[in-house]
């Protein structure tokens, strides 16, 4: 293989298929020792897909990859690190328990004669620490670290391990501003020692501030390739979401509504420490409001707030013009909110339960007769009141189990529970995660129908085509904070994208 400096990844015409679906049609891509490469696109580019063919973790349909004058038609991942690629996914892939020094050789233990050498392992973690330019304790327990520093840590154990081209995916989505800086040094020190990087990000400021060349993917195809100094935001923009700025229309019955003098949910100068700071916005009954923002913006960690999921470190929350304080979902309740996460199955759902138990679960106290007993007669009441008012599909059987019924319409069951529990606020974390495109239609007309009905509707989406279906408002928030906030005409994909950029 050749030297640092001149490493190179081509990869030529590269087609990769799921269940009969094409997500990569013929991509081309070039990855070069001392530079890096921004690969951007939206969700379901292709982005993922591509770089974990480049990894070894999956293997390509058709086309080729060079890697350093070497042409390899597929990857396994012990291939991959022979040729010094190495990748740092979103989710952490370190040990919690074990400390500094031992993450770094993880994996690749130094030994004599089949005893670790701890001596070598220190020396290891100190040596590739210095060269990165940064102070932790080897002797810490990694899960006592911040984000940021685990996240160090990672490119220390790729670095020891002679990365040649390493592939950052959306590295700076959980980090604080501080850690964003330290980041982009250690990125630059890396390509100026040679290294080729691969750097996803949906951010379009870190493209400026640390990118020499930008491929852009839409759609599994390659629509943008060029050096970053050449291309201007507009131009990512448009690129990016393409055609699909007119395919996505606001439909017709969704308009700012008519707001009474008291918002449903207020929020004043709201903080939690480390996921968001002074937020400020208002619910409106009959309205509904999205928070619009990419992995790590701080969109969830508000609506968990107003669940009473996280604690506020500052700020106030008022619930129809009453100073609220919740300390947990009992007690978000109790003032009338209503959540459901994004994931359902795990978190808002009884799988194995009936659809009317799931309808009718956070209403109980007020069904129950005498206060004590709730019979399933009460529950298939409660599940009936709503199965055509939200257009569930089903067998109508109040007993028929909650698994047994699609995505979409297990949401709307979900969504159900709040109706029937009379909430006055209603907080949805991506609804329509999961879900077909028909279903995605249905949920969108549900929530709509929530909206008339008076509650005020507070969704958390990291999809621009959702804010532009269902919003009557929409807040972009960006590291923590609302960068824009928008309505009417001005909720476009093109304008979200745009502000979601930073």
């Amino acid at each position: 293989m050749d030297g640092h400096g001149s490493f190179r990844l081509e990869a030529r015409g590269v087609r990769k298929s799921f269940g009969g679906v094409e997500v990569l049609h013929g991509v081309d891509l070039d990855a070069v020792g001392g530079s890096v490469l921004a690969l951007l696109g939206e969700n379901g580019a292709g982005k993922s897909t591509l770089v974990k063919i480049i990894a070894g973790d999956y293997q390509p349909d058709e086309g080729a990859l060079t890697i350093a004058g070497e042409q390899v038609t597929s990857l396994d991942p012990l291939a991959a690190r022979r040729f010094g690629i190495r990748m740092i996914y979103q989710e952490l892939a370190d040990a919690p328990p074990l400390s500094v020094a031992e993450n770094i050789s993880l994996g690749r233990w130094p030994s004599r004669r089949g005893v670790i050498s701890w001596g070598a392992v220190r020396r290891r973690a100190q040596r590739v620490l210095e060269q990165l330019d940064v102070d932790l304790d080897l002797d810490a327990p990694v899960g006592s670290l911040r984000v940021g520093e685990r996240q160090v840590v990672e490119i220390a154990r790729a670095l020891s391990d002679e990365a040649r081209c390493l592939v950052l995916d959306e590295p700076t989505a959980a980090l604080s501003a501080p850690e964003v800086e330290r980041l982009f040094a250690f990125v630059r020190r890396l390509r100026d020692q040679g290294v080729a990087i691969i750097y996803i990000t949906h951010r379009l400021d870190e493209v400026r501030a640390l990118a020499d060349r930008v491929t852009v993917l839409r759609d599994g195809d390659v629509v943008l390739n060029g050096a970053s100094a050449d291309l201007d935001r507009r131009a990512l923009v448009s690129a990016m979401v393409g055609s699909s700025v007119g395919d996505v229309e606001r439909p017709e019955d969704v308009h700012e509504a008519e707001r009474s003098d008291t918002p449903a949910l207020r929020l004043r100068d709201a903080s939690v420490t480390g996921a968001f700071a002074d937020v400020d916005l208002a619910v409106y009954p009959g309205e509904v409001l999205t928070l619009y923002g990419k992995l790590g913006s701080g969109t969830t960690e508000v609506a968990a707030a107003v669940y009473g999921l996280r604690r506020l470190s500052t700020g106030t929350m008022e619930i129809e013009g009453r100073p609220t304080t919740v300390a947990g979902p009992n007690e978000a309740i109790r003032a009338g909110i209503g959540y459901l996460p994004a994931d359902r199955q795990r978190e808002g759902a009884f799988m194995v339960r009936s659809v009317a138990e799931n309808l009718s679960a956070p209403s109980w106290s007020r069904l129950a007769r005498y206060g004590v007993v709730i019979t399933r007669r009460l529950e298939a009441v409660a599940y009936r009141r709503w199965h055509d008012e939200l257009s569930i599909r089903s067998r109508n059987d109040p007993e028929q189990l909650l698994a047994t019924l699609s995505g979409g319409n297990q949401q709307k069951v979900l969504l159900g529970r709040w109706l029937e529990r009379r909430s006055q606020v209603l907080v949805l974390v991506e609804p329509t995660r999961g879900v077909d495109v028909g279903a995605r239609q249905e949920i969108y007309r549900s929530i709509r129908a929530l909206a008339s009905q008076g509650v005020g509707v507070l969704v958390s989406t990291s999809d621009y085509e959702e804010v532009v279906q269902v919003s009557d408002r929409a807040a972009v928030m960006a590291r923590g904070r609302i960068v824009a906030r928008l309505a009417g005409d001005d909720i476009t994909t093109a304008r979200l994208t745009q502000e979601a950029g930073g």
